[in-house]
């Protein structure tokens, strides 16, 4: 039903404009000076009275209608949410509501199909309410905007600060959601730490949560802190990471400075868009190219040498994600250097330099802050990958700098902890939280240092 109304507001929205630039033409005689705004303003006034409050509505009943309706089945359900722990009582939900709305469920029973069946009464009569109060909505505002058009009306001034209303909600999404971001990872986060110290978590050596499910022990296992050691995944992280950077790092460095400097148009408008379609290769087609081509490879490679190379190495995945990338650095990196005056250049052909001289001394320290930039960014979405590192360097959190042997990454950790039904009361499902706060502290250490860069080198060559 929601295409359904936005369809249909939009139709609104495109008959309102016409409807109330005609009657701001006819109101001021067919004279549009006399109006205090042009005839599209109060085109667009009229539009935002029809559709605009019937929108909010849907949106605010997108938001708030499923926890009700939620409440209002449980309620008629007697008491099984006593009787359900949390997560039962989550997949109970979740299971009535696949069955009520056409789903898939893996087994039903007499107390889904009920709960099922007052899904389904419920969501029919939430539609016709639904239904009723936006065609008032849209019925009085579209009345009422369509009387008060008259020639002194100010329908810019209410237009402008409609559109700036809209701006500031959009730009508090986006503040508001990091916020909640942040806070969710703390709060869980907390809840992890005063099962498993803080110390023993940042600087522990050995990673094993499975183990506090295995044998007659887990409840002793669940609370021991010395199997939630995050040094091994750190060291997978950046170790994987390094490699890629080594990869990406020179080769899109290059290719930047041989775009922007070296190539003729003709083959710079080829090779830049060829280069960037790097960017829009899945990633899954990037671990199946690592698991099945350079894996295989290395270790084909490792053995003709006498090494001993694991079926599943972090050089392989540094490889591939390394030329992942590579469009990262070079595309922005090329942006950059274009960016640079050219009387810069040309002041340094003037003294006497060579093009290579210039692109050294010159224009690549004048493009330092974007390169680093550059840099820092593709470090980020190293760090972040997570399809390339679980096909090619495997789930093993081995504590090695050996780039031939098996390692896993912090991303890759927390979605293995997350797979399927968690109790999230449990020190092995807070974990995840506990290694997205770790991740999101370095990625933003990262990000600090690339400030730091950019304002020092900023200044110097501004």
């Amino acid at each position: 039903m929601f295409w359904t109304y936005v369809a249909i507001l939009l139709v609104l929205i495109i008959t309102a404009h016409l409807l109330g630039r005609t009657k701001a033409v006819h109101v001021a005689g067919e004279d549009p000076s006399k109006l205090h705004s042009r005839p599209g303003y109060h085109g667009a006034y009229l539009a935002i009275l029809t559709a605009g409050p019937a929108f909010i509505t849907i949106i605010l009943w997108l938001l708030v209608w499923p926890g009700i309706m939620e409440q209002l089945v449980l309620s008629r359900m007697g008491d099984i949410a006593e009787v359900l722990s949390k997560p039962e009582l989550q997949a109970f939900i979740r299971d009535a509501k696949a069955i009520a709305f056409g789903g898939i469920v893996g087994f039903t029973d007499a107390a889904k199909e009920e709960a099922a069946r007052h899904f389904a009464s419920i969501q029919q009569t939430s539609q016709y309410v639904e239904s009723l109060v936006l065609a008032i909505m849209v019925g009085v505002g579209a009345y009422w905007g369509y009387k008060s058009i008259h020639p002194a009306l100010r329908a810019r001034h209410f237009v402008e600060r409609s559109v700036m209303g809209l701006l500031m909600v959009c730009s508090a999404v986006a503040i508001l959601t990091t916020i909640g971001i942040v806070l969710s990872l703390i709060f869980e986060s907390l809840m992890f730490f005063r099962k498993v110290p803080v110390l023993d978590f940042v600087f522990g050596m050995h990673w094993s949560p499975q183990s506090a499910f295995e044998g007659a022990g887990a409840e002793a296992a669940s609370t021991d802190a010395h199997i939630f050691g995050a040094i091994p995944l750190l060291v997978g992280t950046l170790l994987i990471t390094a490699i890629a950077i080594f990869v990406a790092a020179p080769i899109g460095l290059l290719s930047a400075i041989y775009l922007s400097d070296y190539a003729s148009a003709k083959v710079r408008a080829t090779a830049k868009p060829v280069l960037e379609i790097l960017a829009g290769i899945p990633t899954v087609v990037y671990g199946f190219f690592a698991a099945l081509v350079v894996a295989p490879f290395i270790r084909g490679w490792g053995e003709s040498l006498g090494l001993s190379v694991s079926s599943e190495s972090a050089l392989a995945a540094g490889l591939v994600m390394g030329i992942m990338i590579i469009p990262f650095v070079s595309s922005l990196s090329d942006d950059v250097i274009n960016s640079v005056p050219q009387a810069l250049r040309d002041g340094s052909a003037g003294l006497g330099a060579t093009k290579s001289e210039t692109i050294m001394k010159v224009v690549l320290p004048s493009a330092l802050p974007g390169i680093v930039s550059a840099l820092i960014l593709a470090i980020s979405r190293a760090i972040g990958e997570t399809m390339i590192v679980v096909m090619a360097a495997g789930l093993a959190a081995n504590m090695t700098i050996n780039p031939l042997e098996a390692v896993t990454t912090v991303t890759v950790q927390i979605v293995t902890l997350l797979v399927g039904d968690q109790e999230f009361d449990s020190a092995k499902t807070l974990a995840a939280f506990a290694l997205g706060l770790l991740l999101f502290c370095i990625t933003l250490a990262l990000n600090i240092f690339a400030l730091r860069v950019v304002k020092k080198y900023r200044e110097q060559y501004d």
